[in-house]
């Protein structure tokens, strides 16, 4: 079997609407999991499968560690708890919104922050995947590959991130405007329901949120565009 033929599915390069499409990826199927096959073609697939998802995971939480990376990102956006939005009517009313932006602000900061620790989390993980792994990616939708490393790796970003999360909310102010936030709104006559929000719980779910989400949009770009992800590895072991 020609290896160029394997070069868009193997690596998840490919979206697999098409019949031909399909036909690439059932031989790509049959190249990693076949019992008979060449075991170090098998295994330069699977390296190269292991070399895309990282290329993929560190553009994706590199995007999110830098300034504004969450904050300017509508889609990843850290806002208010759902039970901590009635505070910023609230509080517009009485002339105190800027409480609530700088809360806003500051949460978006922490997260960024904690983003930078993802990177060597998923690359572990991906070092870690099997062949069994690969073959489960590769028969896999859109966000197979970040699909894995969720399961692979919540516990630990989570139990990475809350730290972080903790002190950058401190060294942000999230903390001291989230307690004034909190403290103006309970004062108020019409707060009949005292806020209490566990924030860096809150924010730590929100964050790694935001982060599969945009590991998720680079490998919906990975299996579109193959041209765009395109190493010196996946060049001598999927090059025509």
């Amino acid at each position: 079997m020609k290896l160029h033929y394997l070069f868009i599915s193997a690596s998840l390069l490919v979206a697999t609407g098409t019949q031909a499409q399909s036909g690439l990826l059932k031989k790509a199927q049959e190249a990693v999991a076949s019992k008979d096959g060449d075991k170090g073609q098998q295994n330069n697939i699977v390296a190269a499968l292991k070399e895309a998802l990282t290329i993929g995971a560190e553009k994706g939480t590199q995007k999110l560690s830098v300034a504004d990376g969450f904050f300017k990102n509508a889609a990843v956006k850290i806002l208010l708890p759902p039970e901590a939005q009635k505070v910023e009517a609230a509080l517009q009313k009485i002339g105190m919104g800027h409480l609530v932006d700088d809360a806003i602000l500051s949460m978006n900061r922490a997260a960024e922050d904690a983003a930078k620790s993802a990177a060597p989390i998923f690359v572990n993980a991906i070092k870690g995947m099997s062949v069994k792994d690969g073959v489960q990616i590769l028969n896999g939708g859109d966000t197979a590959a970040t699909a894995y490393l969720k399961g692979a790796t919540t516990a630990e970003l989570t139990k990475a991130f809350k730290p972080i999360i903790d002190k950058a909310l401190e060294n942000t102010g999230a903390t001291k405007h989230w307690t004034s936030l909190t403290t103006a709104y309970n004062k108020l006559p019409t707060s009949f329901n005292k806020l209490n929000t566990d924030l860096s719980g809150y924010v730590t779910e929100k964050a790694l949120d935001g982060v599969f989400y945009q590991v998720a949009q680079e490998e919906k770009e990975i299996r579109k565009n193959p041209a765009a992800r395109v190493t010196d590895l996946l060049k001598s072991v999927f090059g025509k």
